[in-house]
């Protein structure tokens, strides 16, 4: 099957204060590296993330994305480095007393406890009178909109309403951070994607500092200002979702984030690509001639039609051997004439009343010289 389209990143317009260089992040990780016996988790790592940011640790399982999590939440310490909040060394600050508050994939929900009481759990642990209790605990289950489910107890509620009150009770605390460990892995996929936009409007209402961490790519591309990609226990690359996606630093970041055509190529004495698929026009070709260099080219860049495109800067001839038709776009894997496959894929704009290119039909891909990037490593 292939994989699930990545949806345009939903970035508020402006709001960049990594771009000014008087900015002051409120988290702030200084080379920090955390072990568990011979495994190496969180490796050097250093990392700003700013107040009002919704920001996104995202990457494979063992990455190093939880842990760095719970680093700042206080559930582990680090072996080296420093884990700062608002200025102030969360060394040896138990995480009781920490401005955070994290919501668990699990949910981890009281299954004797209603909903309100769900909800008030942890402002009953810290005393605050009655009347305040009652009226933040109606305040977050208006925010979540669970008003008149109060009384219910978990197994009344679906597994959003659940996860919705995991949720109201994060926040009921009014945390400077909420910290979301895979927050919707349990949601089917029409209701993750509501609760994805939902938890965007949620956080931007509030004003509170999202720290989300996830393996779905989709999920931190919908939702954060920016995204850091992680690989064993390092950032390898920190960026807006846009640039992650159509400016990929590395190989590995862009296989990672969607779907994308990796060739491998040698730089041609004309700046020009030569792979074997035969010689590829190129834009943003730096690296010395003769090295070699990767060409990611997202499937969704490519062309492909029956005829010969004219005047086409790249163009190659392929045979169909799978289609896959998914609504809004199909999907086409293509085998050239060496062996390599590619795969393209095509948004359905129209009603199609003419035969669609299908298993077996020779066709042709073609790209433009800026559709691809160009990476060294």
């Amino acid at each position: 099957m292939p994989k699930a389209k990545v949806k345009p990143a939903a970035a508020r317009a402006r709001f960049a204060p990594w771009a000014d260089r008087a900015a002051v992040p409120l988290i702030r990780f200084e080379g920090v590296t955390k072990r568990f016996g011979a495994v190496t988790a969180v490796d050097d790592l250093s990392l700003d993330i700013y107040e009002r940011e919704f920001f996104a640790l995202l990457g494979p399982s063992g990455c190093g994305k939880t842990t760095l999590l719970r680093l700042l939440a206080g559930f582990e310490a680090p072996d080296a480095g420093r884990v700062l909040l608002g200025g102030e060394d969360l060394a040896g600050v138990p995480p009781h007393q920490r401005p955070v508050n994290m919501m668990f994939q699990s949910y981890a929900l009281f299954p004797h406890l209603s909903a309100a009481d769900n909800v008030a759990f942890g402002l009953r642990q810290e005393r605050l009178p009655k009347a305040e209790i009652a009226a933040r605990v109606s305040e977050m289950l208006r925010l979540v909109n669970l008003t008149g489910k109060e009384r219910r107890k978990p197994h009344e509620l679906s597994g959003g309403e659940r996860q919705r009150v995991a949720l109201a009770r994060a926040l009921a605390k009014r945390p400077k951070v909420l910290l979301l460990d895979e927050p919707l892995a349990a949601l089917d996929k029409k209701l993750r994607e509501e609760t994805e936009f939902e938890l965007m409007a949620l956080q931007e209402r509030l004003g509170t500092t999202f720290l989300v961490v996830t393996h779905d790519q989709e999920e931190a591309m919908i939702m954060a200002d920016r995204i850091a990609v992680m690989d064993r226990g390092r950032v390898v690359q920190l960026a807006p979702p846009e640039e992650v996606y159509e400016q990929p630093s590395t190989r590995y970041v862009a296989g990672f984030i969607g779907d994308v055509n990796l060739i491998e190529t040698r730089v041609g004495k004309k700046k020009t690509l030569d792979s074997d698929i035969g010689a590829i026009r190129a834009a943003g070709v730096k690296a010395k001639t003769g090295a070699t260099v990767w060409l990611a080219l997202r499937p969704e860049k490519m062309r492909i039609s029956r005829e010969r495109p004219a005047g086409a800067d790249n163009c190659v001839e392929a045979t169909v051997h799978d289609v896959a038709y998914l609504g809004d776009l199909s999907v086409y894997r293509v085998r050239l004439a060496g062996g390599r496959e590619l795969k393209v894929t095509q948004a359905n704009q129209t009603r199609r009343l003419a035969r669609p290119i299908g298993c077996d039909d020779k066709v042709f891909l073609s790209w433009a010289p800026d559709a691809g990037v160009v990476l060294t490593r």
